[in-house]
């Protein structure tokens, strides 16, 4: 199994680009030289890279809209750019779409390792975090109707009379719905099944939420 960091270099100059892949190699990566952002996108999703370093002035597709295009198609990989054309509006767009870093040419090896080493780092923690969403994706797939719905009531806050109310249900039925979903989405205790609503996106509609409240007061 290959265990070195893979960089793929995207840049339309060809002594720039045969140095960086030098200067990395060097360093202990595998590097995948492209010189054109088209020909890279043509091939990402049969490699597995950990970052992309990139020119941002190109032929028909530039930086930005190479990160556009990657952020669409493999969101968990990182980009660092290296640029002779550096400008603030592009820096600033850059990195609020999510650049780590934006280095002018010509640039130290130091301060590009150092953002290749940050780049990984974060692609393999948005690679481990989706895994993480896939599990929870899956175990939530195996919640009953009636048991979403305790779900989300519960990580809303409510009680289980609350919840009771609003279901429709006895107050012990309602606790075995609870317990069920603890068990099912392998909770091991109400702060953690808030912590996995919020990675799913899981909410009751307003309404639900005010009607159980309503009704308990009224009781």
């Amino acid at each position: 199994m290959n265990d070195k960091e893979v960089v793929a270099i995207i840049d339309d100059d060809e002594s720039i680009r045969k140095a960086l892949v030098r200067m990395l190699g060097a360093a202990g990566m595998e590097v995948l030289a492209f010189s054109s952002a088209k020909d890279f996108l043509a091939v990402i999703e049969n490699e597995h890279v950990s970052c992309v370093v990139s020119d941002l002035r190109m032929p028909e597709i530039d930086g930005l809209h190479l990160q556009r295009a990657l952020a669409e198609r493999m969101p968990d990989v990182a980009i660092v750019f290296v640029t002779g054309h550096g400008d603030v509006p592009s820096t600033v767009q850059a990195m609020k779409s999510g650049a780590v870093d934006f280095l002018e040419k010509p640039v130290r090896r130091a301060d590009l390792l150092e953002a290749i080493a940050r780049a990984t780092q974060r692609t393999h923690r948005a690679e481990a975090e989706a895994v993480d969403l896939n599990s929870l994706k899956r175990r939530y797939a195996k919640l009953t109707p009636r048991e979403r719905q305790v779900f989300a009531l519960v990580t809303a806050g409510l009680l289980n009379k609350q919840i009771a109310v609003e279901l429709g249900n006895a107050e012990k039925t309602t606790k075995q719905h609870r317990g069920a979903v603890m068990n099912k989405m392998q909770a091991e205790s109400l702060a953690d099944l808030v912590l996995m609503a919020e990675h799913l996106g899981v909410r009751p509609s307003h309404a639900d939420f005010s009607r159980a409240k309503g009704l308990v007061r009224a009781g």
